[in-house]
């Protein structure tokens, strides 16, 4: 229980503090002891979690960073469809296999930027 008593030796330096600066210091030294505090508190309960094997929340990636690869796959699917469409069924193969493309990366992006 050292943090215990590490807060007991906080408080009553906190009090002899106060008995010596006066009633005028009082709350800036009752606020410096509530830091001190909360920040043992806040220490105790990730020690906790930690226990649990509980982790903070892993960064997540801007919603640019997650469209590079989406465009870079319809890129990539696009070029041999194109071939494929155009060449089985002319310009409106073409037309309908870049229109899918098209339609499926705006669902993408709405979904992704639509995300909290």
């Amino acid at each position: 229980m050292p943090e215990r008593d590490s807060l007991r030796e906080d408080l009553h330096a906190t009090l002899d503090a106060r008995r010596e600066l006066g009633p005028e210091y009082e709350a800036a030294l009752v606020e410096s002891f509530v830091a001190r505090l909360d920040e043992t508190i806040a220490t105790r309960v990730r020690g906790e979690l930690e226990g649990y094997g509980h982790r903070p929340p892993a960064k997540t990636k801007s919603a640019g960073a997650v469209m590079v690869p989406i465009a870079l796959g319809s890129l990539g699917i696009g070029i041999p469809l194109t071939g494929i469409g155009a060449g089985t069924a002319g310009f409106d193969g073409l037309l309908l296999v870049w229109v899918g493309i098209v339609v499926i990366n705006l669902a993408a992006a709405a979904a992704i930027f639509r995300r909290p």
